[in-house]
């Protein structure tokens, strides 16, 4: 092969992984926001329910895994926990732990 099929070859190869990164990225994107509903956008809980952003990734392995083998209660994120792969909390516990952590700030009273 020569230098230029090389070079070809190895462009190739970064684009075919970053593309796998890119999707790596939105689908724990994707299951990161459905953890919105309960703990606010990007993991920033507006009360009731534990920030995640900022969280140490491993505590939030460490918990999740726990959900997940039943070693933890909960009414709900068992359920959640055991839907996930190894992988996919690894990778939920790094964008988590990516996201900056913002004062709570309570939502706006409703005026009827």
């Amino acid at each position: 092969m020569t230098a230029a099929k090389n070079l070809a070859a190895c462009l190739l190869m970064s684009y075919a992984l970053s593309a796998g990164a890119v999707e790596a990225n939105n689908h724990i994107r994707v299951l990161a926001a459905s953890c919105a509903a309960c703990h606010g956008s990007n993991g920033n809980s507006v009360g009731g329910t534990p920030v995640l952003a900022g969280l140490d990734r491993t505590y939030f392995v460490t918990q999740m895994m726990a959900f997940r083998k039943g070693d933890r209660p909960s009414t709900v994120m068992q359920h959640h926990a055991k839907g996930l792969t190894e992988v996919e909390i690894e990778l939920l516990a790094d964008y988590f732990a990516a996201q900056p952590r913002k004062a709570s700030a309570s939502p706006m009273p409703l005026n009827f």
